[in-house]
């Protein structure tokens, strides 16, 4: 039996299809929130070369999931966060998932957890490859997600990543 404490807290929601058309916040945050992506100028994030190639990724992501759109989004100087509008899933769709533990695989199978480690794993392997660093952890293990319920929420998470720049030291990620 594992220790209690040892063990990684739950992320996701239990028995969600994270397939389902809808809205989603996500936030994914560097590895010990290491400032690697520019910094905050004047309430605005200036992004560095690593920045840059972040934003670029995110926003070729409909180019790779086309049953995506993409709201707001920002690079943070440890962490990014932004909007995953799923329009709808033609293939493999996991189904209604009412009362069943999901297994792994069919949590590998769903979209969300498909576009953040897509998106994980090519701006890491970017960003090392200029870094000379080969397989070094660019981000944390896991990522923040909410599902967006209603047009009022929708609207206060995108006003929050609008501002998130301006209250940087505010932040839960600041980091002198």
């Amino acid at each position: 039996m594992t220790n209690p404490s040892l063990r990684r807290k739950r992320m996701r929601l239990r028995n969600y299809d994270y397939s389902t058309a809808g809205a989603y916040f996500v936030t994914i945050c560097t590895q010990e929130r290491e400032c690697l992506f520019g910094d905050i100028v004047d309430g605005g994030m200036k992004l560095n070369e690593f920045g840059q190639i972040v934003q670029s990724i995110w926003h070729d992501l409909p180019a790779r999931f086309p049953d995506i759109q993409l709201g707001e989004f920002i690079v943070m100087p440890n962490h990014v966060h932004g909007i995953i509008i799923i329009i709808h899933r033609n293939n493999n769709p996991v189904g209604a998932i009412h009362e069943l533990t999901l297994r792994h695989n069919e949590r590998r199978q769903m979209l969300l957890p498909n576009i953040i480690g897509y998106f994980k794993m090519n701006t890491a392997k970017r960003i090392n490859q200029l870094r000379d660093l080969r397989g070094m952890p660019v981000w944390q293990r896991n990522y923040y997600d909410r599902v967006i319920r209603n047009d009022q929420e929708f609207n206060q998470t995108r006003q929050y990543i609008i501002d998130n720049a301006k209250n940087w030291e505010k932040d839960e990620n600041f980091v002198k």
